[in-house]
């Protein structure tokens, strides 16, 4: 039989806190420096499901207060942290995993979010190695703060998932998740310092990216698909002309 002093003493223990402390979701926000990826909204509806508190991380290397405004006006959200410095430029993994792994250390979230996107995939496997757990990735569906539902086999099968992980890093696919409404916020805002010493193996050179009015193919309403039945890639140039007209992404099987 433990005794109150025992039991009191097991609750302090470092393990016990973790399990006992307050549950609270980190939202990582994408955006390009100038306004914020919706990604990031179906991400925070998925951090609403999971319930507690849902805080929001903005770094960049510049005009960080303009995203920052933006994501402080989406509702149930109770803190922004912002890290801005010009040594975010390019939005390299390497970059900013030391400033989320802070983040962490210092709030002890119970769950880091992300919208599924090229920017997350890169960015928090390598957090979750860094806090030895194991990434859950493109969640379509949220049963309670440690069941999760996504799909495998190439969409063919449906699993749901339960982490004992003490951190649950996520990606969120956004076509299974509304959109948070951008109304009604009032989050508190706290800046972050840059940690002192960041990775210097890679540096950001530049981009050339390749523009389109068509969404993205990730969080598309509508997506056009072809496949074999093209014959040659020329014959997609109908699709392109259907998926104008129908404000649709273009996609192949």
């Amino acid at each position: 039989m433990f005794s109150v002093t025992s039991k009191l003493r097991q609750l302090s223990s470092p393990g016990t806190q973790l399990l006992y402390r307050c549950q609270s979701t980190l939202v990582v926000a994408e955006h390009n420096n100038e306004k914020l990826n919706p990604v990031t909204l179906h991400a925070i509806t998925a951090a609403k499901q999971l319930g507690g508190d849902i805080n929001c991380l903005v770094v960049g290397a510049k005009n960080c207060g303009n995203v920052a405004q933006e994501v402080a006006e989406i509702g149930g959200i109770s803190k922004l942290l912002v890290a801005e410095n010009s040594a975010f430029e390019g939005f390299l993994p390497e970059k900013l995993a030391p400033v989320l792994l802070a983040s962490q250390q210092q709030f002890n979230f119970s769950h880091i979010l992300a919208g599924a996107s090229a920017f997350s995939r890169s960015l928090l496997p390598r957090v979750a190695a860094k806090l030895d757990v194991s990434p859950i990735s493109d969640i379509i569906g949220v049963k309670d703060a440690d069941t999760f539902v996504r799909t495998i086999y190439a969409g063919n099968a449906v699993l749901t998932l339960k982490s004992k992980d003490p951190v649950k890093v996520i990606t969120v696919r956004s076509t299974a998740f509304e959109a948070a409404s951008g109304s009604g916020g009032s989050a508190s805002v706290e800046q972050l310092a840059a940690p002192e010493s960041l990775p210097g193996n890679s540096q950001y050179i530049g981009a050339e990216l390749s523009k389109s009015d068509r969404p993205d193919l990730a969080s598309a309403k509508v997506v056009v698909s072809g496949g074999r039945g093209m014959k040659s890639g020329d014959n997609f140039e109908m699709l392109y002309t259907l998926a104008d007209k129908m404000g649709a992404a273009v996609g192949a099987s």
